[in-house]
């Protein structure tokens, strides 16, 4: 099967769902193609959703270094997400992970590029303080009364 790219956006961040081989060939330079396209057009920003690809070979991690490459020099990012077990192994051969961002899903993958969305977490021992300390003058106030 051929490699399809279909684009779309998530919050101003290009989404490429990749769905095929990518690897040497035809295959490749589409994706050089689209990139080359998205930048022409201003973006520079991207997210590939890598769920959907049958196969890749070290000819595609090489152009994803390259789109990458691009990406960085015009001020942008590129970052991967639903890398399957099989293509992990190869990116992990490679050490992929170490030029690329890689994150397991789309949410965490668009959130990336907005470092302000920290997920929040529930901090236990923090919700105890501030209610110790809500408590303690009204406590001190029913003190005074008796």
């Amino acid at each position: 099967m051929h490699l399809q790219i279909e684009q779309r956006e998530n919050e101003g961040i290009v989404i490429l769902d990749l769905k095929g081989r990518l690897v040497l060939g035809p295959e490749d330079v589409a994706l050089r193609q689209q990139f080359q396209a998205l930048r022409e057009a201003g973006y520079t920003n991207a997210a590939l959703n890598l769920k959907e690809v049958s196969e890749m070979d070290t000819t595609a991690l090489g152009t994803l270094l390259f789109c990458a490459a691009k990406s960085r020099e015009a001020g942008g990012r590129l970052v991967l997400f639903n890398l399957s077990p099989k293509h992990s192994e190869l990116s992990n051969m490679v050490r992929l992970n170490s030029a690329f961002e890689i994150y397991p899903d789309e949410v965490a993958a668009v959130n990336s590029f907005f470092p302000d969305r920290a997920v929040q977490h529930y901090d236990i021992l923090e919700f105890v303080e501030e209610r110790e300390q809500k408590r303690q003058p009204s406590d001190v106030e029913a003190g005074k009364k008796l």
